[in-house]
């Protein structure tokens, strides 16, 4: 098993618990009541909720998670003092939770349906809120997704940007390797294999990968001529190269790296390098959604699956290319998470937004609550099985 998979469970963890937090964030400052910020998707493992009094509740997998008991617990100790009549829970839940692909902030009246003996909407409740107020919350988890991005950009431009030789230079070799049995070193220049002149890395990977496959009596071990050019004098060098089933990232047959530079900017300069790479990622971004919504490119959509394969294989290469790799791909897949979360679709952020524009241009007339539950359970139908069918997909090219 390839153990840098795990890296997704971080990655995805930062991405959800920082959209999340702008959702949250935003509903305090409106006066709305959260009744819960949840990491994970249920079944609940373990929650925490503040008491007036002072002291914690804390409340194992989702019991009692509706009352709260009067009782001060501290988190750390799980001990309890005095307890009282139970009490309705208006103080924040926060929650970990056992699926690990999502997270969610509940606010009181998030339906519309919670009204007084007036028939007025709760002062506390997110529908009691103006159109501004509800819009700016429902953004809020995309923004913070944008500023994470240009945040993780930052950084990735701070611990440098690897920048790979244009000359078929190598970088390291690998203990045991074929490379280093025939005396090859790190800063060798190839200039050829098997008589055939190489302009780059992929190159020379190109010409050996063929001799490997040119060779019919399909042996495990091919020996192959290489010219090498070591300390400005050129010499022939004869290797066995292996054609190993699972090679390291980037050894290939040989056991060599191609050699990487890193390039890195200043404090005062790598934000703006930053801002710069996150408004292209996303102009490319968008550029890529119009060409599979007018069929010019095939449709192509990564689930859990997808991702969490995707992360590992960028995670290993940290080993060799430093932070950049996973830096990067995080800050990408934040501003995906947020682009994605901003469609105009029932059940998304963007999707609710539209139906508060709707409400103004209806002259301040909401939908029925009803009707509006309805249109986001079917929303979230749709979005549930794109992902089963995504996933099914990506399970099917595991690998490939």
């Amino acid at each position: 098993m390839n153990w840098y998979i795990l890296a997704v469970i971080p990655v995805l963890g930062l991405l959800v618990f920082v959209h999340e937090l702008g959702h949250f964030l935003t509903a305090k400052w409106a006066g709305i009541r959260v009744e819960e910020f949840g990491i994970g998707f249920p079944p609940n493992i373990v929650s925490i909720r503040r008491r007036v009094r002072g002291g914690w509740d804390v409340l194992w997998f989702g019991q009692g998670r509706d009352e709260e008991t009067g009782e001060v617990q501290n988190p750390f100790r799980n001990t309890s003092g005095e307890v009282t009549l139970p009490e309705p829970p208006h103080r924040t839940l926060y929650s970990l939770n056992l699926l690990p692909i999502g997270g969610f902030v509940r606010m009181f009246g998030e339906a519309g349906d919670t009204v007084n003996e007036n028939g007025e909407y709760e002062p506390d409740s997110f529908a009691a809120q103006s159109a501004g107020k509800r819009i700016i919350v429902l953004c809020a988890g995309v923004f913070m997704n944008f500023v994470l991005a240009i945040v993780l950009f930052t950084l990735a431009y701070s611990v440098g940007q690897p920048s790979f030789s244009p000359q078929p230079l190598i970088g390291t070799v690998v203990s045991g390797s074929p490379a280093e049995q025939a005396g090859l070193h790190p800063d060798d220049l190839v200039v050829s294999v098997n008589g055939h002149k190489v302009n780059t890395f992929l190159d020379m990977s190109t010409q050996v990968t063929n001799a490997l496959k040119a060779d019919t009596s399909k042996r495990d071990r091919v020996p192959v001529q290489l010219q090498v050019q070591h300390k400005g004098s050129q010499q022939v060098v004869p290797i066995t190269v292996d054609a190993r089933a699972h090679p390291g990232p980037n050894e290939g047959a040989m056991g060599v790296t191609e050699k990487v530079t890193m390039v890195t900017y200043p404090l005062w300069q790598a934000p703006f390098q930053g801002i710069h790479q996150t408004f292209s990622f996303v102009h490319q971004y968008l550029i890529a959604i119009g060409r599979m919504v007018t069929g010019r490119d095939k449709v192509q959509l990564s689930g859990p699956v997808g991702i969490a394969q995707m992360t590992g294989t960028v995670a290993e290469a940290t080993t060799y290319a430093g932070w950049w790799p996973i830096l990067s791909l995080t800050a990408g897949l934040s501003l995906s998470l947020a682009i994605f979360n901003i469609l105009p679709f029932p059940a998304l952020d963007g999707g609710r937004v539209f139906l508060i524009l709707v409400e103004l241009l209806r002259g301040g007339k909401r939908l029925k609550p009803e009707r509006e539950g309805l249109i986001n359970l079917v929303g979230f139908a749709l979005l549930f099985v794109l992902m089963i069918a995504v996933t099914v997909s990506d399970i099917m090219h595991w690998g490939s």
